[in-house]
C-alpha cells in the first residue's frame, strides 16, 4: 500500500494559508464558507480521542486540500496519512483509524479488506468512517454484509458541497453529476446542490430572487423550496448577500464545452489539465540549467503549480485571451525591471531600508513572471501548430453554420490519421449540435469509422453521446440553431482580443450562449428573448422567496447587485472570465460569483461520458 506523502494532501502550509486570504477579496467574503467547512472537520476529528492515522479515498485529497492544510490536522493529532488501497493498512502506532470516502459500494470492499487483513495485536485500535459528502445506508448495509460494520465506533457525514476555488468561484467537483442526470436519470447531485445552496443561505441570507432554465434547474429549485418550508420558523436573520440566484442547465448549452477555450487560463486547462486549483507542466522550461549541467541532470518531475488570484500576475492574465498574454507579460517585465533599478537611486538609509522591504515582493513578482513565461511558451508551441489551426477553423466553420449537414473531410482525416478519439467525438458532437442533429447517412457513417478505426467497445460511448443529446440524427423539426445564433449574437465577427467590448473575445468570435442567456437576464430580462428561450430545452421560470421582515435590502446609490450562477453539469474557465468580464464592465450594475458541480473542459466533459469499466479512483 502506498504512503500518501504529507505534500500530496496539501502542498504547503504557509501558502495555504495565504490562499485563504484572497477568498476574501470579492464582493462576496467565500472564507466565511470555508471556515465552517473547518469547523466542522475540527469537531469531528474531535469526536475521534487520541492519535489519529487518516485513510483517504484518493479522489477527496484534492478538495480537502483547499479546505485544510496538513499543519490543522497535525493540531488534532493526525499522525499519519495513507491512501485507500486493498490489503493490510500499514504500520501506524495510533489510536485511531479514521477513512475519509465517497460513498461507493466499491470502497466499502475496500476497507472491509482492511478491517479484515488488521493483525490481532492492533485490536485496541478504534475505526471511524467519515462518509463526504452524505452518509449512505446502501454503503452501510454493504459493510454489514461484509461482517465489519460493528468495526465502526462513529460513522459520520462530512458536508462538502461547495469548495471555494477562488474568491468568486465555488464547485462541488462532484465529476459524475452530468452523466447522472442525462443517462442515468440519478438525481443525487441535484440533491447535494439544493442542499449546498441551503447552506449557502445560511450562512449569506436567504436568495430573495430564483431564476432557472432547464429541467435540472427546476427539480433543483423545488427541492430547496420544499427544504425551506421545512425549515420554516429556524430562518436566520442575515442580510441577504445575493440579490439573485440564476439555475441553468448544462444541456441548454451543449455547444460552449465542446469550444476549444481561448482564454489563458483555459487554454491551461484544455492542454494540461488544471486539478483543484494546480497543474502539473513539463518540467524541463522551468529547469534553472547551471553551467556545465547535461541534459540528464534536468529534473524529470513535472512541475506543479498553484494557480488562483492570490498570485498577482495570475488574477491579471488569467481570463485575457491568449493572443493578449504576450503584451501583458512584456509589459509585466518593464515594470519589474524597473522596479530593480530602483535600487541605485536608493541613497540613504531610510530608502535602501524602504527597498530591501519591498524585495521579498519583488522577487515573488519576478518568479511568477518567470514561471508564466514558460507557461505562455509552452501553450504558444501548440497554439501556432498547424494542427491547432485547422481544428479551431473547424469548430469555427460549425459554429457559424457552414457545412454542417454533411460528413466532414478534416474530421475524415483525423480519424483516417487515428487521432485521439476524444478530439473525434469533440468535433463530431459539436457538429451535431450546430446542425440539430445529424443526417442519418452522416450519423450512419461516422458512427462506422469511428468503431471500426478505434474498436467496436466505444458503441456504449456513441449510444451514451446520444442520450445525452449531443450526438443525435435529424428528426424532422428544424434546425433552430441559425435563429438563436442571430438572436442572441452568438457570433461576433470582429471579436477584439487585446480590449475587448464583448464576452465573445473569450473563443476568438463566439459568446458562449449560457453567458449570453445570463447577460440577457440581468438587462433587459428574459421576456425580451421569450421565443428564443422555448427553442432551447427545459422550462423556464422564476421564484420569489420571502425575506424575514426587516430584512429587505436597502441598496446604496450606484451599489451594484450580485447574481450567484449556477451552472448543473459543469461550467468552463473561458465561460467563468467571460462572467468575471461582464462583472467588470462599468455600468452593468451587476457582479457575479460562479458556482457549479464540476469545472470541465471538453475533453474532461467527453470523458465523464464515456463507457468503462468503474473504478474505485475515478
Amino acid at each position: 500500500m502506498m504512503r500518501l506523502r504529507r505534500s500530496h494532501l496539501i502542498c504547503c502550509a504557509a501558502s495555504k494559508e495565504k490562499m485563504a486570504a484572497h477568498l476574501s477579496y470579492g464582493r462576496v467574503n467565500l472564507n466565511i464558507l470555508r471556515e465552517a467547512a473547518r469547523k466542522e472537520l475540527r469537531e469531528f476529528l474531535d469526536k475521534c480521542a487520541g492519535s489519529k492515522a487518516i485513510v483517504w479515498d484518493e479522489y477527496l485529497t484534492g478538495p480537502f486540500g483547499l479546505i485544510a492544510q496538513y499543519s490543522l490536522l497535525k493540531e488534532h493529532e493526525v499522525e499519519k496519512m495513507f491512501t485507500l488501497k486493498n490489503g493490510r493498512l500499514p504500520p501506524a502506532d495510533v489510536k485511531n483509524i479514521i477513512f475519509f470516502v465517497r460513498p461507493r459500494l466499491e470502497l466499502m470492499d475496500i476497507i472491509a479488506d482492511n478491517i479484515t487483513s488488521e493483525d490481532r495485536h492492533h485490536s485496541s485500535r478504534d475505526f471511524h468512517i467519515l462518509f463526504v459528502p452524505r452518509r449512505s445506508m446502501l454503503c452501510e448495509q454493504r459493510l454489514k454484509e461484509q461482517g465489519v460494520l460493528a468495526s465502526f465506533i462513529n460513522i459520520d457525514e462530512y458536508i462538502l458541497d461547495l469548495i471555494p476555488y477562488d474568491g468568486d468561484l465555488l464547485s462541488m467537483e462532484y465529476e459524475s453529476a452530468f452523466r447522472e442526470c442525462y443517462l442515468e436519470n440519478d438525481q443525487t447531485s441535484l440533491y447535494h446542490t439544493a442542499k449546498g445552496l441551503m447552506t449557502l443561505q445560511a450562512l449569506y441570507g436567504t436568495i430573495p430572487q430564483i431564476y432557472g432554465k432547464g429541467e435540472c434547474a427546476r427539480l433543483v429549485a423545488n427541492m430547496m423550496l420544499r427544504m425551506k418550508r421545512e425549515f420554516a420558523g429556524s430562518q436566520n436573520q442575515i442580510l441577504p448577500v445575493f440579490d439573485t440566484l440564476l439555475l441553468l442547465d448544462r444541456n441548454v448549452d451543449l455547444l460552449t464545452p465542446l469550444a476549444t477555450q481561448l482564454t489563458y487560463e483555459g487554454l491551461i486547462d484544455e492542454i494540461y489539465g488544471i486539478s483543484n486549483g494546480y497543474v502539473k507542466l513539463p518540467p524541463e522550461k522551468f529547469a534553472q540549467k547551471k553551467q556545465g549541467e547535461g541534459s540528464k541532470d534536468l529534473p524529470t518531475e513535472p512541475k506543479k503549480l498553484q494557480l488562483n488570484s492570490a498570485e498577482e500576475l495570475y488574477a491579471e492574465i488569467r481570463d485575457k485571451n491568449f493572443n493578449a498574454v504576450g503584451a501583458a507579460l512584456s509589459k509585466k517585465a518593464k515594470i519589474i525591471s524597473a522596479a530593480f533599478e530602483e535600487r541605485h537611486n536608493a541613497k540613504t538609509v531610510g530608502e535602501i531600508k524602504q527597498f530591501v522591504s519591498q524585495l521579498p515582493h519583488m522577487q515573488a513578482a519576478r518568479s511568477s513572471l518567470a514561471n508564466h513565461t514558460s507557461i505562455a511558451e509552452l501553450i504558444k508551441d501548440i497554439t501556432t501548430s498547424e494542427a491547432f489551426f485547422d481544428n479551431l477553423t473547424v469548430e469555427q466553420e460549425f459554429m457559424t453554420g457552414v457545412d454542417t449537414d454533411k460528413v466532414n473531410t478534416y474530421i475524415e482525416d483525423c480519424i483516417a490519421q487515428k487521432d485521439p478519439l476524444i478530439k473525434i467525438l469533440r468535433l463530431v458532437c459539436m457538429q451535431s449540435v450546430c446542425n440539430n442533429g445529424l443526417k442519418h447517412k452522416v450519423m450512419d457513417y461516422y458512427k462506422r469509422e469511428i468503431l471500426q478505426t478505434y474498436g467496436y467497445e466505444h458503441i456504449l460511448t456513441l449510444n451514451n453521446l446520444e442520450k445525452a443529446g449531443l450526438l443525435k440524427p435529424q428528426t424532422g423539426s428544424r434546425n433552430n440553431y441559425p435563429t438563436i445564433r442571430k438572436t442572441l449574437k452568438l457570433w461576433m465577427e470582429d471579436a477584439n482580443e487585446q480590449n475587448p467590448n464583448d464576452i465573445s473575445y473569450v473563443y476568438s468570435g463566439y459568446s458562449p450562449l449560457s453567458i449570453r442567456l445570463t447577460q440577457i437576464l440581468a438587462r433587459p430580462g428574459w421576456r425580451s428573448i421569450e421565443e428564443v428561450l422555448k427553442m432551447l430545452p427545459g422550462p423556464h421560470f422564476e421564484e420569489r422567496q420571502q425575506l424575514p421582515s426587516g430584512l429587505h435590502k436597502k441598496r446604496q446609490q450606484g451599489e451594484n447587485r450580485t447574481t450567484l450562477v449556477f451552472f448543473l453539469g459543469g461550467v468552463t474557465y473561458a465561460e467563468i472570465a467571460a462572467l468575471r468580464f461582464l462583472s467588470q464592465v462599468e455600468d452593468s450594475g451587476m457582479e457575479y460569483v460562479i458556482a457549479t458541480t464540476k469545472l470541465i473542459n471538453g475533453t474532461t466533459w467527453i470523458k465523464s461520458l464515456m463507457d468503462r469499466p468503474e473504478s474505485p479512483t475515478q
